[in-house]
Order: structure tokens, then C-alpha cells, then sequence
């Protein structure tokens, strides 16, 4: 049965919430739905998945249908809030959209808030209402108060929703440990990935190719990143735990991909250090280019301090390159290290874990990468052939078929 489905995202910049939402309407799409999808202005130096969504429907001739709403701004801001939410109440009465699904945090609360206010009026309980978690707005890191404002907000929204779809395990946990929304309303709904674009590099983007595009050489032990140049990604850390290592070994390299607003002092900081010619920063990377900058690496190592589901994990995994990473939120799903979690064995083994912020681990794990060949390369095929299965776009748009039915059912309860 064709659907009407509205997709509410607070900002289309590049991020793994962003493109989990343009492959969620592109599949869906593809499978007859009457696809639309609802953002705030854009801007940013992360880059934007808009044009990828606006140009869908030009190549395919699939139907997206676009609706910027002029008063969705990230930061907290009651007047401009309740003004985005009256734009979405209209929106949705006007759409009659059967779901309505919700992504990030202020989306989330907003667009569950006017969604679940025009079902609860609507003689034929529509539209079902559906929130996906790609990571928590509470965090360690923020002020007591602020957590608060958030977790309140948050069970407040839980309440105004059918189905919580949690890209990882972990996000679901922390969700009812925090006390917000019920168990029977969450499900793990993976983040879909075009893995094919991972897994069958043209000529120009094999492993070779892109080594000599990037400078790189035959014995060079590159160690990469791909992240915004911002706060939480660790990459002072990175810098800390393999300055000495970088400065005793004139082969290893640093490929930083992406960008953000702490480039120019990151990058300053890498020159001050005097490891200016081991460290290849590329800026922002278009989305289709990001697998093959993977595959010039020997390690992904992704130190940050918070995620949902971390898409470069097993974004590198699908590339067959094994990861270093901090013990973040969903990591340890994508990223299975036996000397670290109890459950996994030798020989599932993708990746080194460290505690999040701890250098010391995080330069042993890097050394241990470099120092076994043999055993890295065979974290990456297993990675490789656990990832092509785990975040194929297909079984995420599958999934939330399953999610969608029953969400609908709830609605007319």
C-alpha cells in the first residue's frame, strides 16, 4: 500500500542523522510512496545533503517533495520554536501525511508535538507518529540544567509518539535510563548505507589509487579520520596520544577528512607541532568521495566523544579497513574488540575499543594496529562481511516498513 510519509529533519547539513534521512525517502520513494521532507534553513561549512534531495527527483523520477520551514534553527529559541511549530501543524494538515516521521532532537520535539496534535483531532487517526534517535541530545559534557531542559523535553515528545526507532542499542538504553518514554515503544532500526558504493570501488577510487592521489606511499601507515574539525571529535586527543609516534616515525600519516569550525586552529596546531608534511587534511569531502578516501588507509581511528551510531565505523569496515575507537554510545556495535567486550570472540573481532578521552589506550591501539598486519587486515574482511549485512539502505527501508504498519495500528487504538 502506498503511503503519504513526511520526514521532519531540523538541518540537512552532512551528518549521519542527515543522510539516514534523504536514504530513508530515497528507498522509499522507490517503493511508490508519496515521500516529503521537512527542514530548516541550512548552513554550516559541514556541507548539505539538500542538493542529493532535491536532484533525486530530477534523476529518477521518483517523488520527494521539498518544504523548508522558515523557523527550525538548531539552538533553543522559544519564539522561533513556536513559530516552527505552527508552520508544521500547517504543513501536516495540509500534507495528510498516514506517518509522520521525526529525526533529530528539536525536530523531534517540535514535529512530534504538531504531528501528534493534528492525529489526536483527526477522526481517522492520522498521522501515525514515528521518531528516530540518531543520538542523544543529554550528554556528559553539558551543563546539569541544560540536561534537564533536555530529558524533559524528551519524555515530553516520547509521549506524543507511537514508535521510537533507535539507530543503535545503546541510544535506547540511555533513553529509559533517563526515564524517557516506554519500553515497548523503542526498536533498533540500523542506519541504512549505500554499500555498494563501499564495497565495489570504481578503478580511479581503489586503494591503490587513491594512495597516489593522496601523496601517500607504498610504506606509509596511514591513520585516518573522517569528521567535522569540531568540538567532541577528538581530534586534540588524536593529536596528544601520536604526536611522539608521528615525530619518531617519518611514515606515519595522518588524512583528516572533513572540515568544521575548529579547522583553523586544529590545523595550526598540527603545523606547531612540526608534523605539517605527515598530516593530509582534505576539507570537505563530497558523500560519494568518503569511501574512497577510506580505502587509502590502514586504520580508522574515530577517538569521539559522543555518537549515536558512529556511520564512519562501519563505513570503514565496509571498505575493509578495521577501526580504533572510543567507547562511544553505539560504537562497540559496529566496532567488536574481544580483549574489550566480554560477548565477542577472537574471531568476530573489527576493531580496537578504548575508553572515550584516554590517550594512553588510544596510542596502544594505534601501535598494536601498526605492529599486526595480519591480524588488522583480517578485522577488516570480517568487518567487511558483518557491515554489508548489518546497514545495507535496503534493510533500513525494510525495517521501517515493519515500523510504519505498526505504528499506524497504535494510532487507531
Amino acid at each position: 500500500m502506498a503511503l503519504t510519509i513526511l520526514h521532519i529533519s531540523t538541518r540537512l547539513i552532512q551528518g549521519g542523522s542527515q543522510e539516514n534521512t534523504v536514504l530513508s525517502c530515497e528507498g522509499q520513494a522507490e517503493l511508490g510512496h508519496d515521500v516529503h521532507l521537512a527542514y530548516g534553513p541550512i548552513f554550516g561549512p559541514e556541507g548539505s545533503y539538500f542538493d542529493r534531495a532535491n536532484d533525486f527527483v530530477a534523476m529518477n523520477g521518483n517523488k520527494i517533495t521539498m518544504h523548508e520551514v522558515p523557523h527550525m534553527v538548531r539552538q533553543i529559541s522559544p519564539i522561533a520554536d513556536w513559530k516552527a511549530y505552527r508552520e508544521l501543524k500547517a504543513l501536516i494538515k495540509e500534507i495528510n501525511p498516514d506517518v509522520v516521521h521525526t529525526h533529530s532532537s528539536k525536530a523531534g520535539v517540535i514535529g512530534r508535538a504538531a504531528a501528534w496534535s493534528v492525529c489526536k483531532r483527526n477522526i481517522n487517526r492520522k498521522p501515525a507518529v514515528v521518531h528516530t534517535i540518531h543520538g542523544p541530545p543529554f550528554h556528559r559534557y553539558l551543563p546539569k540544567w541544560k540536561n534537564a531542559i533536555y530529558i524533559l523535553s524528551e519524555r515530553f515528545a516520547a509521549k506524543r509518539c507511537h514508535v521510537i526507532a533507535s539507530v543503535a542499542d545503546a541510544m535506547t538504553n540511555q533513553f529509559r535510563n533517563a526515564k524517557i518514554g516506554k519500553d515497548d515503544q523503542f526498536v533498533t532500526v540500523r542506519s541504512g548505507m549505500e554499500t555498494e558504493k563501499f564495497l565495489n570501488p570504481i578503478e580511479s577510487e581503489t586503494r591503490e589509487a587513491m594512495r597516489l592521489e593522496l601523496g601517500f606511499d607504498n610504506d606509509d601507515f596511514v591513520i585516518g579520520t573522517v569528521a567535522r574539525l569540531a568540538e567532541h571529535k577528538g581530534h586534540d586527543d588524536l593529536l596528544d596520544a601520536l604526536g611522539d609516534d608521528l615525530k619518531a616515525n617519518p611514515n606515519w600519516k595522518l588524512l583528516w577528512v572533513g572540515d568544521g569550525w575548529w579547522s583553523e586552529r586544529l590545523l595550526s596546531r598540527v603545523d606547531d607541532m612540526g608534523l605539517s608534511k605527515q598530516v593530509v587534511a582534505t576539507g570537505l569531502v563530497p558523500g560519494p568521495r568518503v569511501g574512497a578516501m577510506m580505502r587509502s588507509m590502514d586504520v580508522l581511528l574515530h577517538p569521539s566523544y559522543r555518537e549515536g551510531l558512529p556511520r564512519t565505523v562501519p563505513q570503514a569496515l565496509l571498505c575493509s579497513v578495521p577501526v580504533a575507537a572510543s567507547d562511544a554510545d553505539g560504537t562497540r556495535e559496529a566496532c567488536l574488540d574481544p580483549n574489550y567486550l566480554d560477548e565477542v570472540s577472537e574471531d568476530q573481532a573489527t576493531g580496537v575499543l578504548f575508553p572515550i578521552g584516554d590517550i594512553s589506550q588510544m596510542q596502544d591501539g594505534i601501535r598494536w594496529m601498526h605492529e599486526h598486519l595480519t591480524e588488522r587486515k583480517l578485522m577488516g574482511t570480517r568487518g567487511q562481511e558483518m557491515c554489508s549485512k548489518m546497514f545495507s539502505t535496503q534493510t533500513m527501508v525494510d525495517d521501517l516498513e515493519v515500523v510504519y504498519k505498526r505504528a499506524m495500528e497504535l494510532a487507531k487504538r
